[in-house]
């Protein structure tokens, strides 16, 4: 197979920072352990529309139908709030997800030990905590139509229209109980289908995919208000939970502070195979773009450290590699070394940006 590609979107406020750690970790990768990789860099998000007058440009968007794997940082700032919606960074994120098809969107909430204090939650609740949420990312309220802002009487009405189809429950449903096959073999559906037609479909094409080809995975169903309740409550009795767009968004934020801190999350955006049987991809830390600490050293570059490790394992098919990676992440944190977002425990060893990739680097080298 060729050198694989993977196309580089920085974006906006501290994502150039994180991603300038990620390429020295992907150079380590291609020193020390032969592993090459085809890379370009172009612009998302506010950045995009600086340069271009648009989110993403289109020679981009052909760029990212192109490569194996996007990489990207962050996008949006309070410099383009007062742009038009359709121009709003934001837009050039949703456009990737949607043209490339990225239907399956997986978002990990895994407390590394040493951070398990920072959780709200008591440490018995959150270490150990390993769960995968399966998000449906190009359908749904977000993308259904009619939507808009209309004139009704003496009034304005906000319309968004929560839409579904049986395929679109169906491929997402598939790759859930395929990623459980390879962790504990339980997947927990959310919806409201108590009072959501959708969710009253969703549920039957869910249970009818594992009772015609997953019998061996344990499946549940939960109203997505009552798993929220239960992430807070005892959030390890979840291994692969599956929802619809909007549920996926609130749960999987959640979750993700279950951890202790959304600069420790990452996540992939995947759709259906392509030629040479990789996945259309879309990797990118949960966090935001943090326009406030941007260009001071303080942002941690771990979610996006831990996003490539994703792509290492999902797009490459070098597991033992995003194993490595991951170890050398924790290894770091069992050491001490924090950045601002996660100090605050007596004997925490304050690092900036550049020191965390500094430390990740190291320990890579300790793992040959």
């Amino acid at each position: 197979m060729s050198t694989p590609s993977l196309l580089i979107l920085p974006g906006d406020g501290i994502g150039p920072e994180v991603m300038t750690e990620v390429a020295r970790v992907i150079e380590w990768f291609g020193q020390k352990r032969g592993m090459a990789f085809d890379l370009s860099e172009d612009l998302v998000g506010g950045a995009a529309y600086d340069a271009h007058g648009v989110p993403l440009a289109d020679k981009t968007m052909e760029k990212a139908q192109a490569v194996d794997a996007v990489l990207l940082g962050a996008v949006g700032g309070p410099n383009y709030d007062t742009l038009d919606f359709s121009l709003k960074p934001e837009r050039g994120l949703l456009r990737l997800r949607k043209e490339m098809d990225l239907f399956a969107n997986l978002r990990p909430a895994q407390c590394f030990d040493a951070l398990a204090d920072f959780s709200s939650l008591k440490r018995d609740v959150v270490a150990g905590l390993d769960i995968m949420i399966v998000r449906e990312l190009t359908s749904g309220v977000y993308f259904g139509e009619p939507r808009g802002i209309f004139e009704e009487g003496n009034e304005r009405v906000g319309i968004n229209t929560q839409r579904y189809t049986e395929s679109e429950i169906d491929r997402v449903a598939r790759a859930a109980f395929e990623l459980a096959r390879k962790r504990s073999n339980r997947v927990c559906s959310m919806e409201k289908a108590n009072v959501m037609e959708s969710g009253v479909l969703w549920r039957e094409v869910v249970t009818r995919v594992q009772d015609a080809d997953y019998a061996d995975v344990a499946l549940s169903h939960m109203y997505a208000d009552a798993g929220a309740m239960q992430l807070c409550r005892w959030p390890k009795q979840f291994d692969v939970i599956v929802t619809d767009n909007l549920f996926g968004d609130l749960l999987s934020d959640a979750a993700a502070m279950l951890t202790g801190s959304l600069g420790m999350l990452p996540s992939a955006s995947l759709g259906a195979p392509m030629a040479n049987g990789r996945p259309k991809a879309l990797y990118e830390p949960v966090h935001g773009s943090a326009p406030d600490i941007a260009g001071q050293g303080k942002a941690n570059p771990i979610a996006c450290i831990l996003s490539f490790a994703m792509a290492l394992r999902y797009s490459f098919d070098r597991g033992e590699e995003a194993s490595r990676l991951e170890a050398a992440v924790e290894r770091v944190l069992a050491e001490g070394k924090r950045t601002p977002d996660l100090l605050g425990e007596e004997g925490a060893t304050p690092v900036t940006t550049a020191q965390m990739g500094d430390a990740i680097l190291a320990a890579l080298d300790e793992s040959l």
